[in-house]
């Protein structure tokens, strides 16, 4: 097996290279807080009541992610996210959490909001899929 390379001093090709793979940090000792993802979809009285649509209620047919990050004495101002198509990397000085997304997101249409009452962070995230008779909007 050999690698074909413009350079002949590189070791690896950058296809080879998953993406998230640079906020890997096997020494890191910061712990990793608690999460949740919930799926999200748009429906309306069409796909409620007839089934018009063909959604279901599998993750296929969500168009958003929601992520909630539980961060207890913590303050907005010491929240640092990242979020690339594939991967959520969050940072604050006694968490973090590197996240593979289960589906690729539009890293450009998020959003997030901390809700200081429940110390918790708010993630949404607009999941980036082909469309098809499903998932036509």
């Amino acid at each position: 097996f050999q690698v074909k390379s413009e350079n002949k001093k590189t070791i690896w090709n950058t296809e080879e290279v998953p993406e998230g793979s640079e906020f890997d940090d096997t020494w890191d000792p910061r712990e990793k807080p608690e999460y949740e993802i919930f799926f999200k979809q748009q429906v309306g009285t069409e796909d409620v009541f007839f089934g018009m649509t063909g959604k279901d209620p599998s993750t296929a047919c969500c168009e958003d992610i929601v992520i909630k990050i539980k961060l207890p004495e913590t303050k907005y101002s010491d929240i640092t996210l990242d979020i690339q198509d594939k991967v959520l990397d969050l940072r604050t000085p006694k968490k973090k959490l590197l996240l593979h997304l289960p589906y690729p997101v539009n890293s450009k249409e998020g959003r997030a909001r901390f809700l200081s009452d429940k110390e918790t962070l708010e993630v949404t995230l607009r999941v980036s899929r082909k469309f098809d008779f499903i998932n036509s909007s």
